[in-house]
């Protein structure tokens, strides 16, 4: 069986390409087969990424494709244990179709109203499109060392149907650095953000495994 994500947002620079990221590596650790599908052809963000990754002949290998819809990248995805879409900004159709075919959807925030506001509406919308609540999942990324503000989050994100992930991913540097290099940000070499970005991981993981027992059922 293919467990398969989708990383979705109404807006760029949220943290889609950088989960997908910390998936890929974290699952192909673990000894999956994993593949990113990288449906932002103008950026092809995680496509240069794996490119620079293999440059610096960092292990695990991962593999990254650019695909510009989303029948020709389901077409290879059974040839792997975990297929990760790397989704395009912005809502879209194709953001719809996407999500009505994977096991679990991952939305991107940040802790500020800028961001909180679009993405509830983006899952709101992914409802009324047909996706279950049950399938969609916030994760607070890129966000500040202020705990008040995390916690007004997550207390926002709370009044919704969805899923809110424990742990978040701060804004960092280092993590920038890392991937530049073509790692992900649990390849940092500061234990105490690795922390963070593993827990994230599980986080994801986990929620996408309990998901696909539900379909299954």
């Amino acid at each position: 069986m293919t467990y398969k994500i989708a990383m979705v947002a109404q807006k760029g620079g949220v943290g889609k390409s950088t989960l997908a990221r910390i998936i890929a590596v974290e699952a192909a650790k673990g000894g999956l087969q994993t593949k990113i599908a990288d449906l932002d052809t103008q950026q092809t963000t995680s496509v240069n990424w794996a490119a620079r990754r293999a440059e610096n002949g960092i292990t695990p290998d991962i593999r990254a494709e650019a695909f510009n819809s989303i029948e020709t990248a389901l077409k290879d995805a059974d040839n792997f244990d975990l297929y990760i879409f790397d989704g395009a900004p912005h809502s879209s159709r194709e953001t719809q179709k996407v999500c009505h075919v994977v096991d679990m959807v991952i939305i991107p925030t940040s802790e500020g109203l800028d961001d909180l506001q679009p993405s509830v509406v983006l899952a709101n919308n992914l409802l009324k499109a047909g996706i279950s609540a049950k399938k969609i999942a916030f994760a607070l990324c890129i966000t500040s060392d202020s705990e008040r503000e995390i916690l007004g989050a997550r207390d926002y994100l709370a009044q919704t149907p969805y899923t809110v992930l424990a742990g978040e991913i701060p804004f960092r540097s280092s993590f920038k650095t890392a991937m530049d290099k073509g790692k992900a940000i649990t390849e940092t070499s500061f234990p105490t953000l690795r922390k963070k970005a593993d827990t994230m991981a599980q986080n994801i993981i986990d929620a996408v495994a309990i998901a696909a027992k539900m379909e299954v059922a």
